[in-house]
């Protein structure tokens, strides 16, 4: 392969998105992922390009100009608190933290960076795991999520390469701020497959929304139930990902990898284990090639267990990409410089013991729930292929 055949965006100043020490989202699992990759000499310098911040114009492709101040204000310490909290901002969730706008147009900018060059043909795929913050809405921010870089890229790539994008979200949460920019556009389709909203926040990505006008039937929701486990997640993901993309027929695809469907997330109520991470990027992968010359653009998403779950996942995305086979353990080298930080034992297996957990009395009931779930989803496409 080619040296430019991927790229990994990635700066260390991706760490200055901190909202505090003890809030939940930590983005030293992207430092943890890269420095795996780079134990295992799966990443090369010529792999790795440096992110350029979000302009303002960029940033307004999918934000509001007066939310775009607001963001830029707080940061400096110069917005009251009344006024924050109308955009969403200076709450438990997304507490204001110093220059919150420069560091947020940084994770934007990384995926614009990453879009530039999957769509100029320097790269047939590119990952931004400092990416993937899909709460952010046009004037607020949810969620974790200051700005939403997927949407400000799906708008970017409109205006400046005039392709059809499949958004692609396994986040265990609902997708709602991509799905909402582009809910009444038919040359975005969104998929998002998430634990349902019954239980966990922000509560949509119901299996009617479909979308509204010229977009209606554009917008794809499988909401699973509670406890589901690897393998009717799995079958959920196949089925969904694939008649989908057959329906759109997209000219890129972005992926956003959550992680937090893993059962030791400690902020969400689903049973996966990793064997989820190693086939989400393998069909995203095919599906790629199949349908958009391989441009296929990665990006991070949630994922609350930054030691044992994360890196590994993240990882095997970077892995597939490049065809790297997954070796049989973790570095050792990696284990040894982390584990005297980490809270938790550090997995040494890229896969999970057999007995991660009690086996889930409802499993059956689970299944069949979800099996319904995915049925109703992609009715409109099945009833579309038998007329």
């Amino acid at each position: 392969m080619k040296e430019r055949d991927t790229v990994f965006i990635y700066s260390p100043q991706f760490q200055q998105y901190k909202f505090h020490q003890a809030h939940p989202f930590n983005q030293l699992r992207v430092k943890l992922t890269y420095d795996l990759l780079t134990e295992m000499k799966a990443i090369k310098p010529s792999n790795v390009v440096s992110p350029r911040a979000a302009t303002k114009e960029e940033l307004s492709l999918i934000h509001d100009k007066k939310y775009i101040e607001a963001v830029e204000l707080a940061g400096n310490g110069q917005l009251d608190n009344e006024k924050a909290l109308n955009f969403g901002i200076g709450t438990e969730d997304t507490p204001i933290f110093p220059n919150m706008h420069e560091a947020s147009s940084l994770l934007v900018g990384g995926t614009l960076t990453a879009v530039d060059y999957v769509m100029e043909g320097k790269a047939n795929h590119a990952a931004n795991f400092g990416g993937g913050l899909h709460h952010g809405f046009r004037g607020k921010a949810s969620g974790f999520c200051i700005y939403n870089d997927s949407s400000v890229a799906i708008k970017y790539i409109q205006k400046k390469y005039d392709a059809k994008v499949l958004y692609i979200d396994t986040d265990a949460h609902h997708g709602d701020g991509v799905q909402w920019a582009f809910y009444d556009d038919p040359t975005v389709c969104t998929l998002s497959i998430h634990e349902t909203g019954r239980y966990l926040f922000p509560g949509t990505g119901n299996v009617t929304e479909r979308g509204s006008g010229k977009g209606y039937g554009f917008s794809f929701n499988i909401p699973l139930d509670a406890f589901t486990e690897d393998e009717s997640w799995l079958n959920a993901y196949r089925q969904s990902i694939t008649e989908v993309a057959n329906y759109f027929k997209p000219d890129v695809i972005i992926t956003q990898n959550g992680t937090d469907a893993h059962y030791y997330d400690p902020l969400t109520h689903l049973s996966a284990s990793m064997a989820i991470y190693h086939e989400i990027p393998k069909l995203a992968h095919e599906i790629a090639h199949t349908y958009c010359d391989g441009r296929w653009i990665a990006v991070g998403g949630g994922g609350y267990d930054i030691w044992r779950v994360v890196p590994r996942a993240w990882s095997l995305v970077w892995l597939e990409m490049n065809n790297i086979p997954v070796p049989e353990s973790l570095p050792l080298a990696w284990l040894n410089k982390w584990q005297q930080k980490s809270p938790v034992p550090l997995p040494t297996s890229w896969y999970d013991a057999k007995d991660l957990y009690e086996p889930i009395p409802r499993k059956l009931e689970i299944e069949e729930k979800n099996a319904i779930t995915v049925s109703k989803a992609l009715y409109p496409i099945r009833q579309n292929d038998t007329n």
